[in-house]
Order: C-alpha cells, then structure tokens, then sequence
C-alpha cells in the first residue's frame, strides 16, 4: 500500500474527532513528520486557531501574514525553514472552495518537503472532506473556529449559512458576517446545480434572538420552496406567507434573491428589501438598481415578479447588507456609494473569497472607534462563463 493510500484509508476510517491523531500518525510513520498541526480559520477570519487540544495550547496564527497566513490567503502551499535543517509546509484545508485552515507538517528537510509536497495538497483536502462529515458528529472542529465565545444569536446565524465560500467551473463565490460573534439579522445562503446558482442575501430587522429567529424562519422557508423546485418568485410569495403568518406584519425581512444560469448568465432577481447589488466590470463598478418590493412578510399575500439581468464572462458581482452602505463615519458621513465602489476596485485582482473580507476592513477604518450597532454583510460572486468541455 503506498503511502497517500495509507493516509487517505487512516483519515476515512478515524473516529470524527481523531482526524487530527489520525493524520499525525500515518504522516509520521509514512512521511517522517515531525510534527504535525491543524488550524482551523475563524468565524471572524482574523486568526487560524489550533486543533491540537481543548483548551488551546498552541498560540493561533494570523490569517493575514506569515507562512501559514499566506498558505491560507493563496491557497497555495508554503514552506518555511526551521532549526535544525528541518522545513515546515504549510497547506490550504479547503472543501470545493471553502476555506477551512491551514495543515502544517514538518519534515526533516526541505528536499523532504519538495518531494512530498504533491502528496501532502492531496492529503490536507482529503482531511478537509473529512472535518466537514465529522462535525455532523463532534463539536470539536466548531469549538476550533472561535476565538471568542458567540451570543446565542449568532451561533443560530451561523449554523444556519452554508459555508463562507464555494466555487465550480464557472463561478467562485465568497462571503462574510461583521461582527462574527454577535451578528443581528443578516444572513446569506446559496446552493448550486450543474445549470443554476441561487443566492439569497437578506437582512432581518430587528436584533439579538428575536432577529435570529425571523432570519432562521425567513431561510428555512425560502429553502422549502427552492427545494420543491419553485422559481424565486413564488418561493419569495411563498416565504412571504409564512413570515406574516407568524408575525402578521410586526416583523418582516428584506431579502435580493438570485437565480443565475450558470451557462448564460442570465439572471432572474427579486429585490424584496435592502441588500444592494454592485457589478464589476473591466474596472468599472456601476450600481445595479432593481424594481423595489415588499420585504418579507410585511403585507398578506403579496405578490413579486422577477426581473432579468443578464451578466457577461468576467463580470464580478458585489452584494452588500444596509449595515455597509449606511453605516456613518465619525462625523456623521455615510460610508456610500463612491467609497464602496472603490474598495470593491481596489479588490479586482483578489479572489472572491477573500473580497468581502478586505471590503470589511475598509468599512472598519471608515466607522473609526464607534461600535458597529448593526450587521455588515458582504458577499461577491465572479461569473466566468461558459467552461470548454474536457
């Protein structure tokens, strides 16, 4: 049995929260690791946190710098030498484009390294699959990914988003929740075929558990009607219903649904609230303006009609809760359109999953030292059109 088999059976037949042993030991006896680490990015994608043992006994390494942080950044292996001659490679854990952290091992040299390095790319996204099936299992993973302990209200927000970031042939998409561990209403929530990408971008109104729940009913209801294969439409109608049913009209939720024909790049839109639509093209960021309707819930019965967009190779598409174009600096001014569209410029070059997180960045200097007293909410897709067939 060759090594990479040996490693790949270890991981599938592990209990969920021995992947770490696990992979220590196969790549130690195989590959003569001399140590072997798993961290984990978290909620806030400021820091990758240690696996190794609860409590924490590994300090966590920043996700913006240093070899692990450009490991995580590019995902792309990174090697670093060590005392003794030893080299220490860091690699991207990441599951069909979510970016879950970063598998550093440490072999005896850096030839050693380069001539494993292959292999070990393959090993970390085997054990990237498996960390996602295991925390159906063990909390171990979660409890990883926080630096912080989370409000109730934001552990029921982020168990209900899918991922922070996926991708396919012919898109890639990347999002993110500001402030990670004490989020309001904000949510985002996609799912993908081989023809069609829908994404919902919403923002509920109101704040801690109360806002959680309208989310969580408002998501769960347009995900039983995408589920049964409804157009967005009358999956918004549908969701509709059942937010006023419970609340009749006291609480509501604005929501941008998208469909987008992955072939084409036609898009059908609902535009039920606030969330706004930014597209970047060749440089140029031009606000994309769609028919208002109601929120969510806010009347009985209302009806809604989709629009058509349609999007070319290229284009990068940027959507943004109230919470950061509304947000105001120090001195009372607004973050705006003008200053959105050049962090969102200024960002052409990085991929999607790393957009929404430096447009944050850009949002935090604006607000300077005043606390954020609502969500921000970021999310960017870049379409690149129809894929040549192998």
């Amino acid at each position: 049995m060759n090594r990479f088999v040996a490693a790949e059976r270890a991981l599938r037949s592990a209990a969920p929260h021995q992947l770490l042993d696990a992979v220590r030991e196969v790549l130690c006896g195989r590959y003569a690791a001399q140590e072997v680490e798993l961290f984990m990015a978290d909620y806030g994608l400021t820091v990758l946190q240690p696996v190794s043992a609860l409590p924490h006994t590994l300090a966590p390494l920043s996700v913006h710098t240093g070899p692990a942080g450009r490991a995580f950044g590019a995902q792309e292996p990174v090697t670093e030498e060590c005392a003794g001659g030893a080299a220490r490679i860091h690699l991207p854990v990441t599951v069909r484009g979510d970016r879950l952290g970063v598998l550093s091992v440490t072999l005896p040299s850096a030839d050693a390294a380069a001539e494993c390095a292959a292999e070990l790319v393959e090993v970390a996204e085997v054990l990237g699959h498996e960390v996602v099936v295991a925390e159906r299992d063990t909390d171990l993973y979660l409890q990883a990914r926080r630096k912080d302990r989370l409000t109730l209200a934001a552990e029921m927000q982020w168990q209900l988003l899918p991922a922070r970031s996926c991708a396919g042939p012919q898109y890639a998409l990347g999002a993110q929740l500001q402030p990670a561990y004490a989020v309001f209403g904000d949510n985002f929530d996609w799912s993908a075929t081989a023809d069609h990408l829908m994404l919902y971008v919403t923002n509920g109104m109101g704040e801690g558990i109360e806002a959680s729940l309208l989310t969580s009913l408002g998501i769960n209801a347009l995900r039983n009607a995408r589920r049964a294969g409804i157009p967005i439409a009358d999956q918004a109608a549908l969701a509709d219903q059942a937010i006023h049913a419970h609340y009749r009209g006291d609480a509501y939720l604005s929501v941008l649904l998208l469909d987008l024909e992955l072939s084409t790049g036609r898009l059908q839109v609902v535009d039920a609230g606030s969330p706004q639509m930014l597209r970047l093209r060749d440089r140029t960021v031009t606000a994309v303006d769609f028919d208002a309707q109601l929120p969510l819930g806010m009347f009985e019965e209302s009806d809604y009609v989709a629009q058509e967009f349609t999007i070319e190779p290229g284009d990068r598409l940027v959507f943004v809760s109230d919470g950061v174009h509304a947000v105001a600096g120090p001195g009372g001014e607004r973050y705006g359109e003008r200053a959105l569209a050049r962090a969102i410029s200024s960002t052409s070059l990085v991929p999607p999953a790393e957009v929404p997180g430096a447009v944050l960045r850009e949002l935090t200097g604006h607000r300077g030292e005043i606390e954020a007293d609502d969500d921000a909410l970021v999310v960017c897709v870049d379409w690149y059109g129809r894929q040549p067939e192998p």
